[in-house]
């Protein structure tokens, strides 16, 4: 090192002449009282590194603290929300009042570690730069002599007295360099050991980083602004928004939970740093202890050194409770947070368990009310399946019951599950009017199919007519039917082997009349024709072909007579029973005889074929009848179109 080379300067070269002064000793300083008396001083281990750590460590932990815990929409929110902001700014104030506090202790530790250390490094710059200054002071008073003695000398001797001022300048100028190379260590060695000064710019960054704590104008401000608080669902009545509630709660549980935790670490964080400070300031106090117990001393010396050392450790007790005050109030509040942040975990956890009992309640009604839906249906079926023997009006009831059913399903998930039922119903209005334009082919199918299995409707099995087409009815569905295409001529009619489908809604079309046998009967009229002759005698010939249709016609009468009796109990209409008719009218032709009578639709094509073959053989067998007919007989339907 500089300051080890430089420690033997180099001595003056002794002028020969008389009149040289000789060399000053050069000054010693010594080791004052004041030092004496802080090594007397109870030993503080305190480092700078640990102060900027708890303070990154508390506005960490502040600023978690208040945006981490989403409210819940509990009234009670707000007053714990407040605490915590008020609580936790409190704490990081107490904590930047401490570490300046513990960042003055630290220079002053550093300042006594170096006073104490002013014999090594520092000391001996010191010491160095007194006796090189000295010897400067030396070399230039005797160069000043030998210029006087040169003025003043013979041509002779004034070259002698010119080399040795000569060389006495060259030892200036090298003393002169090693003065200015020892200043220059001392001053780098003082700036490498200030610490301090970048503790406190250090502490004072970080306060810059929490303006609304330690700005009294914006914390002001933040205090009489309120936050606005979640609006809370839970008692909206939606199973799903009571979901979402409890699930909220248990998600703000959990961030409080965490904050819990954080706050413990953040105190012993505090705590560990609150230890030397704490044990520094038992020992400064039993010291004080043991000094007063010392009996009086007589010596006027010993008398004020005493009274230093008394006022040094006042002025450290000072200091230490300066830090560790704040400190241990900053641990106090920090149990104070946990405090507030438990009572408002307990909040938020009563108010979590009547959600849930509600939300378990409200499970356990809708599958109450859909197991009570689905028992009554159940019964429906039942019922519908003993008393009801039609089959036509047992499938009527089934659809009805499952129509029912799903209607009372819907009903019973909505109000389990929607809670704004004001904007469920505009909601429900926009639906269906889009619905009714987009499927109005459908809703009207739908509609129709109640028209169809009313009381005149269609049933399987019925033979109707609809837009030029007849068959009988294979199915009935909601939306559409189906039909078995009969094709043939006249009487005859026979399936076509293909099923037309036809849409419920086909019912309301102006143009496409449905044609059915009135309901509970199953026959039609039928007709003989016959044309009689200008001379034939008509009485005779209606009489004989009136009992050869009775003849047939007896063989099924009690069938028809079953079917008509049905229409009196369905049909408040009075109809004349169902027999065979004779009629005479007049035609383009000439005079018509036609005997209407009644057939049996299934058996049709049978009824005609026997009746055909009774006229033909009656007219046969009868000569009277035979003349008195102008063509031969034919049968045909008694209804057209």
């Amino acid at each position: 090192m500089l300051w080890a080379q430089v420690s033997e300067p180099a001595q003056p070269a002794k002028a020969p002449t008389q009149s040289s002064t000789p060399a000053k000793a050069p000054t010693q300083t010594t080791a004052t009282a004041p030092q004496n008396e802080i090594n007397l001083l109870p030993r503080l281990e305190l480092d700078g590194n640990a102060v900027l750590h708890n303070l990154n460590q508390v506005i960490s932990w502040y600023r978690r603290a208040t945006t981490s815990i989403q409210p819940v929409g509990l009234p009670s929110d707000t007053i714990y929300q407040d605490n915590t902001k008020d609580l936790g700014a409190q704490a990081v104030r107490l904590a930047f009042q401490s570490a300046k506090a513990e960042t003055a202790l630290i220079a002053a530790q550093q300042k006594a570690a170096q006073t104490s250390g002013q014999t090594t490094q520092q000391q001996n710059l010191v010491q160095l730069e007194q006796k090189t200054t000295a010897q400067i002071d030396q070399f230039q008073s005797q160069i000043k002599s030998l210029e006087e003695q040169i003025e003043r000398s013979t041509p002779a001797r004034r070259r002698t007295l010119i080399s040795q001022r000569d060389a006495l300048q060259g030892e200036l100028n090298l003393q002169k360099a090693l003065l200015d190379a020892i200043q220059k260590m001392a001053t780098f060695v003082e700036s490498n050991t200030a610490i301090a000064g970048g503790l406190e710019a250090e502490v004072n960054r970080l306060a810059k980083s929490v303006p609304e704590v330690l700005s009294t104008a914006t914390s002001q401000n933040k205090s009489t602004s309120s936050t606005p608080s979640k609006p809370s669902i839970a008692t909206s009545g939606g199973l799903i928004s009571e979901a979402m509630s409890l699930y909220d709660y248990m998600s703000t549980m959990r961030q409080i939970e965490s904050m819990i935790q954080e706050t413990d670490q953040t105190r012993d964080v505090a705590d560990q740093l609150r230890t030397p400070l704490r044990d520094a300031l038992r020992a400064t106090i039993q010291q004080s202890q043991q000094m007063a117990n010392q009996p009086p001393a007589t010596d006027p010396q010993q008398l004020e050194t005493q009274q230093q050392t008394f006022q040094a450790l006042t002025d450290r007790f000072k200091q230490l409770t300066a830090a560790l005050l704040p400190l241990s109030q900053a641990m106090i509040v920090l149990n104070d947070v946990n405090t507030n942040f438990n009572e408002w975990r307990d909040s938020i956890g009563r108010e979590s368990k009547y959600v849930l009992r509600s939300l378990v309640l409200r499970v356990v009604g809708i599958a109450l009310a859909l197991a009570v839906v689905l028992i009554l249906s159940e019964i429906w079926r039942r019922i519908t399946f003993r008393y009801i023997g039609d089959p036509r009006r047992r499938r009527q009831f089934l659809v009805m019951r499952r129509v029912v059913t799903g209607i009372l399903f819907v009903i019973v998930l909505i109000f389990g599950f929607v809670s704004e039922f004001s904007s469920l119903a505009t909601f429900a209005g926009f639906i269906t009017a889009g619905v009714a334009v987009a499927l109005q082919a459908l809703i009207l199918s739908v509609a129709a199919y109640f028209f169809i299995i009313g009381r005149y409707g269609i049933r399987v099995g019925d033979r109707i007519s609809i837009a030029g087409i007849t068959g009988d009815v294979v199915d009935i569905g909601l939306v559409r039917f189906y039909l078995m295409e009969l094709a043939g001529t006249g009487l005859d009619l026979y399936p076509t082997g293909r099923i037309v489908v036809f849409s419920n809604s086909v019912l309301f079309q102006a143009g496409t009349p449905l044609f059915k046998q009135i309901p509970g009967t199953d026959y039609a009229w039928h007709e003989v024709v016959v044309m009689i002759a200008p001379d034939g005698n008509h009485k005779a010939a209606q009489d004989k072909l009136v009992a050869a249709v009775n003849a047939v016609y007896s063989k099924y009468r009690d069938r028809i007579e079953r079917q008509h009796a049905n229409i009196e109990r369905r049909v408040d209409i009075q109809i004349a029973q169902p027999r065979p008719d004779a009629r005479l009218q007049f035609t383009d032709a000439g005079l018509e005889l036609l005997v209407r009578y009644p057939v049996d639709i299934r058996r049709a094509p049978d009824i005609d074929e026997e009746m055909t073959r009774q006229v033909l053989q009656l007219t046969e067998s009868d000569a009277e009848l035979k003349g008195a007919l102008a063509g031969n007989p034919k049968i045909r339907s008694a209804v057209r179109g």
